[in-house]
């Protein structure tokens, strides 16, 4: 079963709105992404909210998570 799921981010960076594809069966992630349009790394964390939800969180290299 293909557990992929499209999100929609804004790279921390350069502002750009940009997709990415999360594994949604691991609920508690966190990965480093290049953004498409800037090449900057992105950190991107992934959790699962209270209504078991997956949520995205983006940071850049400099900020403090």
């Amino acid at each position: 079963m293909n557990r992929l799921t499209e999100k929609s981010i804004d790279c921390p960076y350069c502002g750009e709105s940009i997709d990415i594809l999360i594994d949604s069966s691991d609920a508690q992630q966190q990965y480093i992404e290049d953004c498409q349009v800037c090449c900057k790394p992105i950190t991107i964390s992934v959790y699962e909210n209270v209504s078991g939800e997956l949520e995205v969180s983006v940071y850049s290299e400099d900020d403090v998570f």
